[in-house]
């Protein structure tokens, strides 16, 4: 009997990905523009708009009546948008639809349905534990402004916090005043071409209307300010790589947040993803951090566009209940 075609959707703040499988095998993919998050104001429209943008980008078009399976972000939070969203999917697809939580839609494809901890470590961060009875802990995942700690967000917003520290004489010095005056100012985010001398960005900054002043603005500008923060992330990362002492102590403390987040789900098996923790030298800290709570790592099986496919077709796995379909 031949697979149903399903459409797959890693619905994420940053970005939307979309897969279109035929008979089992893989024909399309593409990518866009994420959504805020379902519970964000107008999320199920927001979302509903990132999934069809998206999948205008593939290659052969979804065919009438296909199962559409979707991991996004604040389906629990938010059923009423979940149902929303799905009405929106059905009305556009004519098919099945299935909507579970990104970190869950995750771990179904790291796991396949299995015992695990899964993490997710992006602009948020959430711990989803699956255990051998098929029970569900959730850990962490409470949002920028009550939980999330280690994620994206978190790290850059303590890394701007610390650069305005500095700027105060409150703290220590760091390279990421200056990064974080150029945010405003000359826009160099990371790296060699962010300017290395605080005073000097800091004068660049003013001169274009930008500089740490300007900060509370930029961080609230977008509409988005968890996301906005996170952008500031990477810079952490690298100027933790490169040996600056506030940094590498923010990175630490983010890697140890997550890794008490995986000791507290209770499961030692431990499968990391996330925008967050592609970068080496801050996979690396992660690693550290959960070998000390003597939890091991794994290699996840397939990816959370994966686990969206198989919940749009699969009614047995363990968490079925947490699946809102319509």
């Amino acid at each position: 009997m031949n697979a149903p075609p399903v459409l797959a959707v890693d619905l994420g703040k940053t970005s939307c990905r979309v897969r279109l499988s035929v008979d089992g095998s893989v024909i399309a993919e593409a990518a866009a523009h994420g959504a805020p998050g379902l519970a964000e104001e107008d999320g199920a429209t927001r979302s509903f708009t990132a999934v069809v943008d998206a999948v205008g980008l593939l290659s052969t078009a979804p065919p009438a009546g296909c199962a559409v399976g979707v991991g996004a972000a604040g389906s629990e939070a938010a059923p009423a948008a979940a149902h929303a969203l799905i009405g929106l999917l059905r009305e556009r697809f004519n098919g099945p639809v299935a909507v579970i939580n990104d970190a869950l839609a995750a771990h179904a494809g790291a796991f396949e349905g299995a015992p695990g901890t899964m993490l997710i470590a992006g602009t948020g961060a959430v711990v989803f534990a699956v255990d051998e009875a098929g029970a569900v802990r959730q850990v962490d995942g409470w949002g920028p402004w009550l939980g999330d700690e280690g994620s994206g967000q978190w790290l850059g917003r303590h890394g701007l916090v610390a650069a305005l520290r500095a700027h105060d004489d409150r703290g220590p010095h760091t390279a990421l005043l200056a990064d974080a005056a150029a945010l405003t100012g000359t826009g160099a985010l990371t790296g060699a071409a962010a300017p290395t001398d605080a005073a000097a960005a800091l004068t660049a900054g003013a001169a274009s209307g930008g500089g740490v002043a300007s900060l509370p603005h930029w961080v609230s500008e977008s509409g988005t300010p968890a996301r906005q923060l996170g952008r500031f992330a990477p810079t952490v990362i690298e100027r933790a790589s490169e040996g600056d002492a506030v940094a590498v102590e923010l990175v630490e403390r983010a890697a140890a947040h997550l890794a008490d987040s995986c000791a507290a789900a209770g499961q030692p098996i431990v499968c990391v993803a996330g925008g967050l923790v592609s970068h080496p030298f801050f996979a690396d800290r992660v690693s550290a951090a959960l070998h000390a709570h003597g939890l091991r790592e794994t290699v996840q099986k397939g990816d959370p566009l994966a686990g969206a496919a198989l919940i749009a077709v699969e009614r047995s796995l363990p968490y079925e209940e947490r699946i809102i379909r319509g």
